[in-house]
């Protein structure tokens, strides 16, 4: 895909996610309920002072709440109910808003992830060279299925549909380094150093087999 059409996709994704801030008391109704079961699931620990200076980096405009929510993602591995409060006081939106702009993009994530992110390609060419017993094993090992974290924090399970390396499936991605070829004999090892290296994962490349 050239730059101008990736970049095209982008601007009409967020052009939706922006137009579903704007859709008027309807909407609003269903997201207002769904962020009192989001304010109930999800007390955090976050600082003011560290919400306020993400912030900081952004004018007082709508047209910043998306990046400012990515900010917020990175900084704490989730997007925090205060952080949307106070991100809706700086640019003139209510919460139910923005709640509903933070769910249309996968990327962000209202309650708090892992210190390390195992994203599992569950893709066609994976899920037919073993990936459902990768999930199981993930289970058996750290006591997670998809979309949940460990409850000390460590590690936290997504599925995607393509990580873009077909030919080493099965494959999976911890902390920005990708795993191919990976079976279930393989996962304790692999769990075990990225514990070990606090939170930088195996840096040698492809595990492959």
């Amino acid at each position: 895909m050239n730059g101008a059409r990736q970049g095209r996709m982008c601007y009409m994704d967020e052009r939706r996610a922006n137009a579903n801030t704007n859709d008027g008391a309807d909407a609003n109704t269903g997201a207002n309920a769904n962020t009192s079961a989001y304010a109930n699931a999800n007390a955090s620990a976050v600082a003011s002072a560290d919400i306020e200076a993400v912030l900081g980096r952004y004018p007082a405009e709508p047209r910043f709440a998306l990046a400012a929510m990515q900010d917020m993602q990175r900084a704490f591995n989730f997007v925090p109910r205060e952080g949307l409060q106070a991100l809706g006081a700086h640019i003139g939106k209510t919460e139910a808003q923005l709640y509903a702009m933070a769910t249309f993009y996968k990327a962000l994530s209202l309650k708090p992830k892992g210190k390390h992110i195992i994203k599992l390609c569950d893709g066609t060419a994976c899920h037919i060279r073993g990936s459902v017993n990768l999930i199981a094993a993930i289970g058996r090992l750290l006591g997670i299925g998809p979309e949940e974290t460990t409850p000390d924090g460590a590690f936290s399970l997504e599925l995607v549909n393509c990580l873009g390396s077909c030919a080493l499936a099965p494959v999976m991605v911890i902390d920005d380094v990708y795993y191919g070829k990976v079976t279930p004999d393989k996962l304790p090892a692999i769990l075990e150093e990225c514990k070990a290296n606090g939170g930088h994962g195996l840096r040698e490349g492809v595990a492959a087999g």
